[in-house]
């Protein structure tokens, strides 16, 4: 089961989906568009265990991280 997390002012929320559902699939990949797309960077770690910025969906991610932009002030 790959998971999908969310990381906002409140905590952060879990979406888990199973990447052999294809309408799970969607739905994961439609977050990650979303996401990415309001301004969250996403990151996941390599097989080696090395982190990684994704600019597309990965299916095959286990779990991929969702941060929000650093706003300085």
């Amino acid at each position: 089961m790959a998971t999908q997390i969310v990381m906002d002012r409140n905590g952060d929320t879990r979406h888990n989906f199973d990447a052999n559902d294809a309408k799970a699939l969607l739905r994961a990949e439609k977050r990650f568009k979303e996401l990415t797309g309001a301004g969250f960077t996403a990151a996941s770690r390599t097989a080696s265990g090395e982190p990684i910025v994704r600019r597309t969906f990965d299916p095959t991610a286990e779990e991929t991280l969702f941060f929000p932009r650093l706003v300085g002030g």
